[in-house]
């Protein structure tokens, strides 16, 4: 079952980059700003509530597909990049295995305990 839930989200990040191949920026953008979602750790810096609300912000894929969709019917690319980036992050996220965190502490994930 993990070898096929990766694979899908192989096929997320692969869709991720094509849709960024679609819009008229420079493959550094992509490069660039692939680990920002990342900034949402900062939030264990006050505890494993916050921490892992803030984190779960900034890896969901739904809120990176709503970005991305907003980013298109206001023709505004700056959503769209914000969209792709953060739902190709954590798709290659899940892929190493760092799922959705739960408020026990950050290796406490939707996937699993991460180091098990």
């Amino acid at each position: 079952m993990k070898t096929l839930l990766k694979l899908e989200e192989l096929g997320a990040l692969l869709l991720a980059v094509y849709l960024f191949s679609t819009l008229d920026l420079s493959w550094w953008w992509f490069i660039g700003l692939f680990f920002v979602p990342d900034i949402g750790m900062l939030g264990y810096l006050v505890g494993p509530k916050v921490g892992a609300w803030c984190y779960n912000m900034f890896h969901l894929k739904s809120l990176g597909v709503a970005l991305y969709l907003i980013g298109i019917l206001m023709e505004f690319e700056c959503l769209q990049l914000a969209g792709i980036i953060l739902f190709a992050h954590a798709a290659f996220d899940r892929i190493l295995g760092y799922g959705l965190k739960y408020e026990r502490g950050f290796k406490f994930t939707h996937l699993g305990e991460i180091g098990n």
